[in-house]
């Protein structure tokens, strides 16, 4: 009998895993192309690989999502049986086996979506018959929840910063009850929120000495619950006295405060407040500020004109990004940053001396003059596709013995310049608006304050609290109203007064 030596051993099981290993690569190239009665040895059919917004909570700066597929498909079965629901507007294209779906309209908040795909199939190269049915396939998402925060001004929440969560359909107090707060923001992500506010009963000589705080909302997009109410001290007591802040940085970690010093009003400049580094002095002259929308800039009112002033500028650099001479303020920017409204006061206009322009002004050189007006430009707010502005306008009356200003909210269309009425109200008084990130509606404020009770109106169950208007009259109370905006099911705007008592409301992004 012939010895079996141990190199004819390696030899055999070599000989036997490479024959296993091509009847297995065979199997799987023929299955992957032939699967008759849709019976397969291995499951080949072609599927989505990825899906971008799966289990994702979305807001307003998300505008589209990829569908990626491991192999060619028949872009023509794709495209009929794609299904959102609630439905979701938008348009599709390709790039090899990459879908992307762009949304029309910036997606509603506070809903739930389904996306699903099936009897779609697969697309062979060079060829015009279709192959198997692609896998089924399900996607969850979410928008973020609808929401905003506001000052409370009635009982045990006036002066306190509170945020109204309309999707859960509940409220959290969010700071103590020894501050009284009088300004905020939101930080862009949603889970914080920037504020100034007072100590109460701690004013000395009539001048609120502010300070700057943050404190978590509650709310987040990585779904992990979040815990709301912490609270922390940005910026506290020193020697100087901290008036409008706004928020920079990527993620609003940067806030630039405008500073005046206590012993020198003579001080008075913008200051760069960085978490871990020393307050850092702009020398920036100028009065009313706002942040461009990529946060990498100041728009701040200088003698004339508005500049535009690098935040991370460096020492050597001593000139503005841009100087606008013939407009006296900046009221807000579209939210890609390429157009902005802003206001002419027409001081060099000896004929419009009295009345005031609003224009729009894009980074191509437009420039439109949208309305001029004897009345104020309250304030502005761009739907979230840039397409239109929503203004709180006033009318100039004149009575026997004053004058008087009667507020309005219009629309305005930029590319036809039509300025549409929406709504007229009974008087004006420090009123602030906020327009929903997903442009359904706008939130705004009407106070009654001190000045607006005379004698024989007066309440005397009206309680006065620490609670003063930009003008500095004392607010005995103040309601909170919605103004639902034209959209395609509902082509009238309409108002609803909110069931709470509070001031100065502001949506969450």
């Amino acid at each position: 009998m012939k010895k079996v030596t141990y190199q004819e051993t390696i030899d055999k099981i070599s000989l036997f895993t490479i024959s296993i290993c091509t009847i297995i690569i065979l199997i799987l190239v023929i299955g992957s192309r032939v699967c008759p009665n849709d019976i397969c040895l291995f499951s080949t059919n072609p599927h989505v690989e990825r899906f971008s917004w799966d289990s994702r909570k979305i807001n307003s700066n998300d505008n589209a999502f990829i569908l990626d597929f491991d192999r060619p498909v028949s872009r023509e079965s794709v495209e009929d049986n794609l299904e959102i629901e609630p439905a979701l507007p938008g348009r599709i294209s390709w790039a090899g086996k990459r879908l992307v779906y762009t949304l029309n309209n910036v997606i509603p908040y506070g809903r739930s979506y389904r996306l699903s795909l099936k009897d779609a199939q697969e697309q062979f190269r060079g060829r015009e018959e279709l192959g198997a049915e692609i896998e089924p396939f399900v996607g969850q998402f979410q928008s973020r929840d609808k929401a905003f925060a506001y000052v409370g001004s009635e009982g045990a929440e006036t002066g306190r910063l509170i945020l109204n969560n309309t999707t859960k359909e509940n409220q959290t107090i969010l700071t103590p009850e020894n501050l009284t707060v009088v300004d905020f923001k939101f930080t862009p992500n949603t889970e914080k929120i920037i504020f100034s506010a007072s100590e109460r009963n701690n004013n000395q000589d009539g001048v609120r000495d502010l300070f700057i705080y943050e404190v978590t909302t509650g709310l987040s997009d990585d779904g992990n619950p979040k815990i709301p109410g912490q609270l922390k001290t940005i910026l506290g007591k020193d020697n100087y006295l901290n008036n409008r802040f706004d928020l920079a940085g990527e993620n609003g970690d940067i806030i630039i405060v405008q500073r005046i010093r206590k012993d020198d009003p003579t001080d008075f400049d913008l200051w760069k407040i960085e978490e871990g580094k020393i307050p850092q002095k702009l020398n920036t002259d100028g009065g009313s500020f706002i942040i461009t929308p990529d946060r990498s800039a100041i728009a701040i009112a200088q003698g004339e004109g508005i500049s535009i002033v690098p935040i991370q500028r460096q020492q050597e650099e001593v000139e503005s990004l841009n100087f606008l001479p013939q407009y006296g303020q900046v009221l807000t920017f579209t939210r890609d940053g390429t157009g902005a409204a802003m206001i002419n006061f027409n001081t060099d206009n000896p004929e419009l001396r009295y009345t005031r322009s609003l224009f729009y002004v894009n980074n191509q050189g437009v420039e439109k003059e949208l309305v001029t007006i004897e009345g104020s430009i309250v304030d502005c707010e761009f739907s979230p596709n840039g397409n239109s502005l929503f203004c709180l306008l006033t009318e100039l009356i004149e009575t026997e013995t004053e004058f008087q200003e009667k507020p309005y909210f219009v629309g305005i269309d930029i590319e036809s310049e039509n300025v549409i009425p929406l709504l007229a109200l009974p008087h004006y008084q420090d009123i602030r608006i906020s327009i929903s990130p997903d442009g359904s509606g706008i939130l705004f404020d009407q106070l009654v304050t001190e000045s607006m009770m005379d004698e024989n109106n007066m309440l005397d169950d009206m309680p006065a609290g620490e609670l003063f208007s930009d003008s500095a009259e004392l607010i005995l109370t103040s309601r909170l109203w919605l103004l639902n905006l034209p959209r395609a099911d509902s082509p009238q705007a309409s108002l609803q007064e909110l069931p709470i008592g509070g001031l100065k409301p502001q949506w969450s992004p």
